[in-house]
């Protein structure tokens, strides 16, 4: 398995036509907090990297899914983080739903409302990493508020009035809705999540066989 992931980190690397020998922080991102981000002139996805970047993928994700999960901390995501920092990527990530109307429940949609709550604090890229550490079971629905809100606070200046307000009234349920409608207008939606696109053609190391299909099959309840 581990094998496995090594392999397609690299693959994302070649694809992209980018060396993981040189991934290390470039000078002034020092750290996640400092990577640029941004919501994205279409409204329904958010913009991670320096815009200077030579090269630009989106990924389709949805918080509920495992093989995101997956994808985030054991596979590429890990390597594709390591590029971004460097400033040789920008990423587009379009926040999917659908798996609560698959499964029951709105942890999805809550989970896309919070990381964008804590886009409005320069906190997505952090939270973003926390929520996926911490992924609760998808059949679970775990991404309730006080769950999103306790791993709020393992990031530094993001709990605040504001912030809380918008994780329980849900402030963003229209970026949320929007965020789901440009997945399933996308050709990522016949494929499932998660999918990375490069100049909206999907990368080659993303096989059928790994991806969730959830379009076409039932929904996985439990990770590989």
């Amino acid at each position: 398995m581990l094998v496995k992931h090594a392999i397609r980190a690299v693959a994302v690397a070649t694809v992209l036509g980018l060396s993981l020998a040189a991934c290390g922080p470039r000078t002034g991102y020092a750290t996640d907090a400092d990577i640029p981000e941004s919501l994205g002139a279409d409204g329904t996805s958010i913009v991670v990297g320096d815009e200077s970047a030579g090269t630009t993928v989106r990924l389709f994700e949805d918080l509920r899914c495992p093989f995101c999960e997956e994808f985030e901390t054991q596979g590429a995501g890990t390597e594709l983080n390591k590029l971004t920092q460097k400033g040789s990527v920008q990423v587009h990530y379009t926040l999917a739903s659908f798996l609560d109307d698959r499964l029951g429940g709105n942890g999805s949609k809550k989970a896309a409302n919070a990381l964008r709550a804590a886009l409005a604090k320069g906190k997505f890229v952090e939270y973003h990493q926390v929520l996926y550490a911490h992924q609760p079971d998808e059949a679970v629905d775990g991404f309730t508020d006080e769950f999103l809100l306790k791993m709020a606070s393992r990031v530094e200046g993001l709990r605040g009035p504001g912030f809380d307000a918008a994780v329980k009234t849900m402030k963003y349920q229209g970026f949320v809705a929007a965020s789901e409608k440009a997945y399933e207008d996308s050709s990522a939606s016949a494929i499932g999540t998660p999918t990375l696109e490069l100049s909206g053609v999907e990368l080659p190391e993303f096989e059928r066989g790994y991806l969730a299909h959830y379009t076409r099959q039932p929904a996985r309840t439990a990770r590989p």
